[in-house]
């Protein structure tokens, strides 16, 4: 059995144990809590490698959940919930999770955002232990020097879109909303401001994409902000 541990936090009995018995079949160790309070302890006893978050909780809403958590872990956090609006998925993000995944949802989709939680994971721990040079398909960022390359061609790039491309590589498969986004490049003056934000994802992306209306790289969550994707 794999050694990752995934935190089931659901309310719901029929979905908890659809969501058990889908990581049983598949290997993974987890745990489950039905209320928010529990969560935040069982994630502070056990330290799971990832949680799986309902927003709907009994007690506490899963915002305040998320919140709790990531003001002592970085434990990936991802949203299961029946909450649909643009709005929702923006509160959540903004308040640390990782990723969002809207009910009813196909165990297969699920079972993709472990995978790439756990590829991003691994790719941390890797980079934690070398130098420090991001690589991702054709794209290699080396922090140390301060220059990008695709393939054997260094792209010059702005000091903005130099610090966007960074913060999106360092949060790889990680959804960041607009408003984190501009507040970690420019500050929080700076927060609402997503026609400028767009502006330099576009810059960006005609120097980094070889195709920028198929995107390999950075990837549009329309209303909500952008990811890094992982490129096998």
């Amino acid at each position: 059995m794999s050694k990752f541990q995934i935190l089931v936090v659901e309310d719901d009995a029929p979905v908890r144990n659809l969501i058990a018995t889908t990581l049983k079949a598949n290997d993974y160790r987890f745990l489950t809590a039905a209320t928010g309070e529990s969560a935040v302890m069982e994630a502070a006893s056990h330290n799971p490698d990832v949680v799986l978050l309902d927003l709907g909780l009994p007690d506490l809403d899963g915002v305040e959940v998320i919140r709790r958590i990531r003001s002592w872990s970085n434990v990936p956090i991802i949203v299961i919930s029946a909450r649909s609006e643009d709005i929702d998925k923006i509160d959540a993000l903004d308040a640390g999770a990782d990723d969002y995944l809207t009910k009813p949802f196909s165990v297969d989709e699920l079972l993709a955002r472990l995978r790439v939680t756990q590829r991003r994971l691994a790719q941390m721990q890797s980079s934690a232990t070398q130098s420090a040079v991001f690589v991702n398909g054709q794209l290699r960022i080396d922090y140390a020097a301060g220059c990008v390359f695709l393939g054997e061609e260094e792209l010059h790039l702005t000091p903005i879109e130099y610090k966007l491309l960074c913060l999106l590589a360092r949060n790889t498969g990680k959804v960041l909303t607009h408003k984190f986004i501009t507040q970690s490049v420019w500050g929080s003056s700076w927060e609402n401001d997503v026609a400028s934000l767009r502006v330099f994802i576009a810059t960006l992306r005609k120097k980094l994409e070889r195709a920028p209306d198929s995107p390999q790289y950075i990837q549009t969550h329309i209303g909500i902000g952008y990811r890094m994707l992982k490129v096998e």
